[in-house]
């Protein structure tokens, strides 16, 4: 189907799940850059993007068929939720009631938890009037442990070279929410071997150190005199190697870096992000209205899983840049609030920008 700003095509049968199941892969184009999106997982399954000599290279890590998604390969590019990054022991507390998330990362819920929206069939539909398309999800009640039916949609809308993700939810009950995307990027191109020699760039003056399961300490660090200080661009692998306690509790980078002044966390959509490939040039920009940014380098990627290129996935492979909020945000007081009520809407928005440098 066209429209005026892009073209929006869909493969009904890309994949089917064990159960058969139909899972169609939608592809937004509009002239320069070209998304691949899949309804399992709501997931970005490519991204065609030009070089200085208009070469078009897929930069997202990811799979060209359904199988590799639905076993090892979950979080590729997926939304996660309900709650990205990971729940202490799983567990937290609303309104003095308990409730418990199936622990699937060192004794601690990570994204979601078992089942998580990254392995779910989302229904999808076009965004009238532009190059888009939205994904819906019903959550129910009780769904991996959380309260309330949460009524989720994800919008990915492509315009001029920059992919925006428009990411709502509500819910019939007191319930937490952090929504995020699981890209991982590589501006060489897919499978074309580490990062380590693009640039990295993060606006944030302080980040959320970890304890040895990757959960936030409720320090706020300042980035200063730390190899944690990417508020100039640094190549990627000159400081994940460094020496460091919080580097080789991440195995590299998998911490959030704050970017809200904090207590609230609210902010306008603003730069948050930049990566820069050398040799093409690619640069990718990210803006979003969330306080906090998951810089993640992959390291445990193990190699275990063959991409879309025929490369295998070690450390390194990709890096994601994941907007949310904090994580374990539910049992810190300190941190902004992911708590969603009743007649209430979450709602976020992050732009993927694409360029040339």
């Amino acid at each position: 189907m066209e429209n005026p700003v892009g073209t929006v095509t869909v493969e009904q049968a890309w994949g089917t799940f064990e159960d058969g199941t139909p899972i169609a892969r939608w592809v937004l184009d509009d002239g320069r850059v070209r998304v691949g999106l899949v309804e399992h997982g709501a997931r970005i399954q490519s991204v065609l993007v030009p070089d200085r000599d208009g070469n078009l290279v897929d930069v997202v890590l990811g799979f060209s068929d359904l199988a590799p998604y639905t076993a090892k390969g979950r979080s590729f590019g997926a939304t996660i939720g309900r709650f990205a990054n990971r729940i202490r022991g799983g567990t937290f507390t609303l309104d003095g009631i308990s409730f418990a998330v199936p622990p699937t990362d060192r004794g601690n819920a990570i994204h979601g938890g078992p089942h998580p929206f990254s392995e779910r069939r989302w229904s999808a539909h076009p965004v009238e009037g532009a190059c888009g398309v939205r994904f819906s999800l019903l959550s129910p009640d009780g769904d991996n442990g959380f309260p309330g039916n949460l009524s989720v949609h994800v919008s990915y809308v492509l315009r001029g070279g920059v992919l925006t993700v428009l990411a709502s939810a509500t819910t019939d009950s007191t319930t937490v929410v952090n929504l995020t995307n699981h890209a991982y990027w590589n501006l060489a191109g897919d499978g074309a071997g580490t990062v380590d020699a693009q640039l990295v760039q993060v606006a944030a003056d302080r980040f959320l150190p970890v304890d040895d399961s990757g959960l936030p300490t409720g320090e706020f660090r300042p980035v200063e005199g730390t190899p944690f200080d990417l508020r100039e661009p640094v190549p990627v692998g000159y400081r994940v190697d460094l020496e460091d306690e919080q580097l080789a509790r991440g195995k590299g980078f998998d911490h959030c870096f704050v970017l809200a002044d904090v207590p609230g966390g609210r902010r306008d959509v603003t730069f948050a992000a930049k990566v820069e490939e050398p040799v093409s040039g690619r640069t990718l920009e990210v803006w979003t209205d969330q306080p906090g940014v998951q810089f993640f380098t992959g390291g445990s990627l193990a190699g275990t899983l063959v991409g879309k290129a025929g490369q295998t996935y070690g450390p390194r492979a990709g890096f994601a840049l994941e907007a949310q909020g904090f994580p374990d945000a539910p049992n810190h007081p300190e941190f902004p609030t992911t708590v969603l009520q009743p007649g209430e809407e979450f709602r976020t928005v992050t732009e993927f920008r694409f360029g040339l440098a």
